[in-house]
C-alpha cells in the first residue's frame, strides 16, 4: 500500500517561491528541516523525476553548437561545479563543528544538496555536448584562474572560521550573509536568462534555488535564535560581516561574471526571434539588457535580500556592510 507524500509549499517544484521572495519572506529552523524532512520534501517532491539530470526539459539543438551562446553556459555551468564541490568540502566542517543534532542533520543535507548541485550542472555540460571522458579535467582547467583568484580566499575564510577559530555560528553567518547571501542573486537572474534559450538550464537553475532557498532560512534562523540568546555575541558577529565584505570586496568576481555576460549578449542577439518580447523582469526585455546592466541587477538584488535578512537576524547594523549600492 503506497502512502502519498505530502510536500511542503517550500520544496514543492510548482509552488515554491522564486529565490528572491523566498529568501526574503520564508522562515525555516534547522528542527524543521531535519533528515526526515530532507527524505520526503526534498528526495521524493522537489527531486521527483528530476534526481538525476536536474530538469526534465529538452535541451535545444542549437545550445550544442559553437558558438558564444555555448560558451557563456560551459563556462557558467563548469565555474557553478567547482564553486558546489568546494562548498561540500567547506561544510563537511559545519557537520563536524554542529553543536546539536538539528544542525549536524542540517548541515549534512545541505552537503548532499551542494554535492547534487555539482552533479547536476556536471551532466549538463555533457548536454551540451562537452565530452564525459575527461570531463572533470576540462571544468578544472576551465575553471582554475576563477579557483585560485575567487574560490580559494572565499572557502579558506570560511574554513578558518569554523576549523581554525573554533566559531560554528560565526561561520554559519559567513556562509549565509556573506557567500550565498551574495551568490544566490545570481542564481536567480540564470534561471530568468535562460529560460527561453535553454529551459533545461533554466529548470537546473530552479532546482538549485529551491534549495538555496532552504540553505538560507535556515541558516537565518540558527544565527537569530543564537543572537536572541547570547546578545553579547554581536560585536563579534558583526567583525566577521564586516571581514566577510572586505574580502568579498578584494575578489575580482565581476570580471568573471561581466566575461560570461559579454558571451551571453553576443549569443542572445543569434536568437532575436525567439527573445523578441521576453522580459528578464517586468518591463525590461531581456534584449534590451547590456551585461553591466544585468551584473549590477544581481547586486541589488543582493541589497534588497540583505535589508529584509539582515534584521531578521537582529543586526540590522549590519545592513550597510553588506550593500553594494548606497540607499
Amino acid at each position: 500500500m503506497s502512502t502519498s507524500i505530502e510536500v511542503p509549499l517550500e520544496a514543492d517544484w510548482d509552488r515554491a517561491p522564486n529565490l528572491l521572495d523566498g529568501a526574503q519572506e520564508l522562515v525555516l529552523t534547522a528542527e524543521r528541516c531535519d533528515l526526515s524532512y530532507w527524505l520526503s520534501a526534498v528526495a521524493q517532491g522537489t527531486l521527483r523525476g528530476r534526481a538525476e539530470r536536474g530538469h526534465a526539459a529538452v535541451t535545444p539543438e542549437h545550445m550544442r553548437r559553437p558558438g558564444p551562446l555555448r560558451e557563456a553556459l560551459v563556462l557558467e555551468l563548469g565555474n557553478r561545479a567547482i564553486a558546489e564541490a568546494r562548498a561540500v568540502r567547506v561544510l563537511s566542517h559545519y557537520v563536524v563543528a554542529a553543536p546539536g543534532i538539528p544542525e549536524l542533520e542540517f548541515f549534512t543535507t545541505q552537503v548532499v544538496d551542494e554535492a547534487r548541485h555539482a552533479m547536476i550542472f556536471r551532466n549538463h555540460l555533457v548536454e551540451l555536448g562537452v565530452p564525459a571522458e575527461g570531463l572533470l579535467g576540462f571544468i578544472d582547467a576551465q575553471g582554475a584562474d576563477y579557483t585560485e583568484r575567487v574560490l580559494n580566499p572565499i572557502a579558506e575564510f570560511a574554513t578558518r572560521v569554523v576549523a581554525e577559530e573554533g566559531d560554528f555560528i560565526g561561520a554559519v553567518a559567513v556562509f549565509t550573509i556573506v557567500i550565498e547571501g551574495v551568490l544566490a542573486p545570481a542564481a536567480e537572474l540564470s534561471e530568468r536568462k535562460w529560460t527561453l534559450l535553454d529551459p533545461a538550464a533554466a529548470e537546473i537553475a530552479r532546482g538549485a534555488s529551491i534549495d538555496e532557498i532552504r540553505h538560507l532560512a535556515v541558516g537565518s534562523s540558527i544565527v537569530r535564535e543564537h543572537l536572541a540568546a547570547h546578545p553579547e555575541y554581536r560585536p563579534r558577529l558583526i567583525e566577521l560581516i564586516r571581514r566577510g565584505r572586505a574580502l568579498w570586496d578584494e575578489l575580482p568576481v565581476e570580471e568573471f561574471v561581466l566575461h560570461r555576460e559579454e558571451l551571453f549578449q553576443e549569443g542572445m542577439f543569434e536568437h532575436a526571434g525567439l527573445l523578441r518580447d521576453y522580459e528578464v523582469f517586468p518591463g525590461r526585455r531581456l534584449l534590451e539588457t547590456t551585461p553591466k546592466e544585468r551584473y549590477d541587477l544581481a547586486e541589488r538584488w543582493t541589497d534588497d535580500m540583505a535589508e529584509v535578512r539582515l534584521p531578521y537576524m537582529g543586526i540590522p547594523e549590519a545592513v550597510d556592510l553588506i550593500r553594494t549600492f548606497p540607499r
